[in-house]
């Protein structure tokens, strides 16, 4: 009988990061702070003949995922992949990690591949790094709350904790990921503008990453305009890494990022991916 996987992966925004290079894969990723976020990505996963991938956003399609194609490969499995997302895609909510580790993580259950959830992410983690979108994401979805990120990779020391309070964050449009991981001078900037120490709590995050995307020299021209609003009303903003976006916090964030477009209100995540369902 042909079975079908569903599954759930967080999202993360990242706040600020530094770029660690390992030996392979498996070693390189980046240290840094970020929120893992109760909005993601579904992926339902069918057994096929070859491997396709649906990416579905509020009612839009588009085909293909390598990143996920890439890690389905690296298993010897092939799948029908239906990847669902609110979020917009491409704007610094981790979206593309949250992807590959939702679909592993029904994959490893609908194929009974008996992985750990560490192997799991493991996996995810590798095609995110070769695939040059993401560094971190996959190591703090594994779990939730505001994360700090001691080491690179999956099974480095995260320090996590949990606010009730919510995120507010509005996307300007995309920024491609690569183009930025694979500059050596962004990746020298980056490096240079890092905080090194973790956040006290929600405010100090933004603050901390604020501080952070002004030194990398990151900042687009229209996420300053945002950041610049956010200043005169005192509301802790930064910029959502790396997307063309914004998120800050405190009372009036939701209303003076109204002014730039849709605002999202996040949660901070209890919780990293899971299975949601088994199905006939």
């Amino acid at each position: 009988m042909v079975r079908t996987a569903v599954a759930f992966s967080p999202g993360h925004i990242s706040g600020y990061f530094k770029r660690v290079e390992g030996s392979g894969p498996g070693s390189t990723g980046s240290v840094g702070a970020g929120v893992v976020i109760d909005e993601g990505v579904r992926s339902t996963v069918t057994p096929a003949a070859a491997t396709s991938v649906r990416v579905v956003w509020r009612g839009r399609v588009a085909a293909g995922s390598p990143p996920v194609e890439y890690a389905l490969d690296r298993l010897g499995v092939a799948a029908r992949v239906t990847t669902e997302c609110r979020l917009p895609i491409g704007a610094g909510f981790g979206l593309s990690a949250a992807a590959v580790l939702a679909t592993l993580t029904a994959a490893n259950h609908l194929f009974d591949l008996g992985l750990s959830a560490d192997d799991v992410a493991a996996r995810a983690h590798e095609a995110e790094v070769v695939h040059r979108t993401g560094l971190g994401d996959v190591a703090a979805s594994q779990a939730g709350g505001v994360v700090c990120r001691m080491g690179p990779g999956i099974h480095a020391e995260i320090i996590r904790f949990y606010p009730e309070e919510p995120l507010y964050a509005v996307s300007l449009g995309p920024l491609p990921t690569a183009s930025v991981l694979s500059s050596p001078e962004a990746m020298a900037r980056i490096a240079a503008a890092y905080p090194d120490r973790c956040p006290r709590d929600l405010t100090d995050f933004c603050l901390l990453s604020r501080e952070f995307a002004q030194g990398s020299g990151l900042i687009a021209p229209g996420v300053q305009r945002v950041l610049a609003a956010c200043d005169t009303a005192g509301v802790p903003a930064s910029m959502t890494m790396l997307g063309n976006g914004v998120f800050a916090c405190g009372d009036d964030a939701d209303r003076v990022l109204s002014g730039f477009g849709e605002v999202e209100r996040l949660n901070v995540a209890r919780r990293g991916a899971y299975l949601i369902e088994m199905k006939p």
